[in-house]
């Protein structure tokens, strides 16, 4: 059964979307205008799919100095490991 509750109330806050139909959700390039995905630089985001999540253990020396530099901690590692593949050989 479809949930058709309202995303915000009357307080102008995001309801929470844990009991919504998340089938209803399109991705932002479906439903963006092709200018202001340029303008937020969506052509430059990877694709998702082309992103697998495995469980990694590092030290917590790298874990604490990419958590300090604030969100986004785990796709600046990601950034970080795919500079270094294209500078080294395997």
């Amino acid at each position: 059964m479809v949930n058709h509750l309202p995303l915000i109330d009357e307080d102008g806050e995001v309801n929470d979307l844990s009991e919504v139909d998340h089938t209803l959700f399109k991705p932002a390039t479906e439903v963006l205008p092709s200018s202001l995905q340029k303008k937020l630089g969506m052509g430059n985001l990877p694709s998702l799919s082309a992103k697998q999540r495995v469980v990694l253990n590092l030290s917590c020396e790298v874990i604490e100095r990419f958590k300090a530099m604030g969100d986004g901690w785990q796709e600046r590692i990601d950034t970080v490991l795919v500079n270094w593949l294209q500078t080294h050989s395997l």
